[in-house]
């Protein structure tokens, strides 16, 4: 059974249909990376997952439980088990990079001694590459660091499942290449399933197990990285040599049922 699954779901700001109808699984320790053209969906994917938006219609099912009809104490659960690296690092900037880390441990009542809080955050700091910057504020660091503070507190947690939100838009070369081999690194030796979003077809490739393509409102393929690459769908290539950047859905909007 897939550890994550998208049932036929419907979601819509205004008149604007962004999924009609959107099914996918995520299965178990795979790094499955969404990728799709500018306001076609791909973040709002993640957000209905932990429950920071919610979809119109449809399921979503995370390790066999709905998670469209949870409350917020099991929401608060499954996001004990998800962890998430925002689009922008999201750090607190009157925080220091080691209180940044060690929010969520405190945030979600773990009962974690002050020391065993501290000793969580450098390992976690250590495991993407910067050991003792725990003093050091978030304004005093690039961007690339930025992302990479946000991912080691992803990941301080110890989640499951982490979710990776257009992880290398805005770096340089350097700092993309860092942030692609961490996502491996993590999965090979934390054993997580992540889920990536991203237009940076060099990034998929290199990260991912399985890829999907959202398109007008659906998954429109899934599949292995070759797979993608040899695809017969015109959409698909047209995105991969950077023919298709802004996607606009035509899809309808159908307001939810009543029931």
């Amino acid at each position: 059974m897939a550890l994550i699954e998208f049932r036929d779901v419907h979601k819509a700001f205004g008149q604007k249909a962004v999924y009609s109808g959107l099914s996918l699984q995520v299965q178990r320790g795979e790094t499955l990376t969404i990728i799709g053209g500018s306001g076609s969906g791909k973040s709002v994917l993640l957000k209905c997952l932990i429950g920071l938006m919610s979809a119109d219609r449809g399921s979503i099912v995370f390790d066999g439980k709905e998670v469209t009809t949870m409350d917020s104490e099991s929401l608060r659960m499954v996001r004990r088990r998800v962890a998430m690296l925002f689009q922008g690092a999201a750090l607190f900037d009157s925080l220091r990079v080691g209180d940044n880390v060690a929010y969520p441990l405190r945030e979600h009542g773990l009962g974690l001694t002050r020391q065993a809080i501290d000793e969580r955050v450098a390992l976690s700091l250590e495991r993407v590459g910067l050991p003792g910057i725990e003093r050091m504020m978030p304004a005093d660091l690039s961007g690339g660091m930025r992302k990479r503070v946000g991912l080691a507190r992803a990941i301080a947690i110890e989640p499951e499942v982490i979710l990776y939100d257009e992880p290398t838009t805005g770096l340089d070369p350097i700092s993309t290449t860092r942030i692609n081999h961490l996502i491996v690194e993590l999965k090979r030796r934390l054993a997580v399933t992540s889920i990536v979003v991203t237009h940076d077809m060099a990034s998929a490739f290199f990260v991912s197990d399985r890829m999907a393509m959202l398109h007008d409102g659906k998954i429109l393929t899934t599949g292995t990285p070759d797979e993608f690459r040899t695809s017969p769908l015109r959409e698909v290539q047209r995105f991969i040599r950077g023919d298709l950047v802004e996607v606009e859905s035509t899809a309808t909007w159908v307001p939810p049922s009543p029931e």
